[in-house]
């Protein structure tokens, strides 16, 4: 069983945990309740200590990191290289819609690389370990890293194409730094999904963008009137 949770997400956040748990951060009652272990998957720990940091890597806790939502709620910065670097499993987030709007994971590793950058130097977050936390450590998260997260024998056939001739993408001399830095979510053109073919050039198959659209609307309508 997965347990999910949000965890240190921002300031305010920390301190009432501490005011309504006698003292412990989130991560310390998390441990103290006996869920950090490598079962739970926290998201953001925006603001985790360096001893909390040394928590979630003794106990393998997850971590998912949401950078643009950090940025749009501006709760900080997360300490990814460091935490990265203690061997503690950060995959790739984009936590709700409202939080987010764009839900683009092609836009969250590069703020997560981005970002790093910002705090730490170039390169303390690469565009290959960006992809990798869109990817693997997603898998890891979910505790399914041998079903999912990588292109191998036996694994589910999950798999997008991109179109790499855009000349945003040109010239292209490290895929890696292509994929990451100027890809759009717009250059995929094909979505697979444990061997179906879900999207294909931009277009679903098995569903109807303007009805979803449609009733989306209608529905933030009925929520704005009170309805539901």
């Amino acid at each position: 069983m997965i347990v999910h949770t949000h965890a240190s997400e921002n300031r305010d956040e920390v301190e009432v945990v501490r005011q309504l748990s006698g003292g412990f951060s989130n991560l310390e009652y998390l441990a103290d309740t006996g869920l950090a272990t490598p079962h739970l998957c926290t998201a953001h720990c925006v603001w985790v200590t360096d001893s909390e940091q040394a928590l979630l890597a003794e106990r393998d806790v997850k971590v998912m990191h949401c950078p643009s939502s950090n940025l749009k709620l501006g709760s900080g910065l997360a300490p990814v290289a460091e935490m990265r670097a203690r061997g503690i499993s950060v995959s790739l987030g984009a936590d709700g819609a409202a939080c987010n709007n764009r839900l683009d994971m092609f836009e969250e590793m590069r703020l997560a690389a981005t970002l790093q950058a910002v705090r730490r130097a170039p390169g303390a977050l690469t565009a290959r370990d960006a992809v990798w936390m869109a990817t693997r450590e997603g898998a890891r998260a979910l505790a399914m890293e041998h079903e999912i997260g990588s292109i191998e024998p036996g694994k589910r056939g999950d798999l997008i194409l991109i179109d790499r001739d855009g000349a945003h993408q040109a010239p292209d001399p490290d895929p890696w730094s292509t994929l990451v830095y100027a890809t759009r979510g717009t250059d995929v053109r094909l979505t697979m999904v444990d061997g179906e073919i879900l999207v294909r050039d931009a277009a679903l198959q098995r569903e109807d963008v303007r009805a979803i659209a449609s009733e989306a609307r209608s529905a933030a309508a009925r929520l704005a009137d009170g309805i539901i």
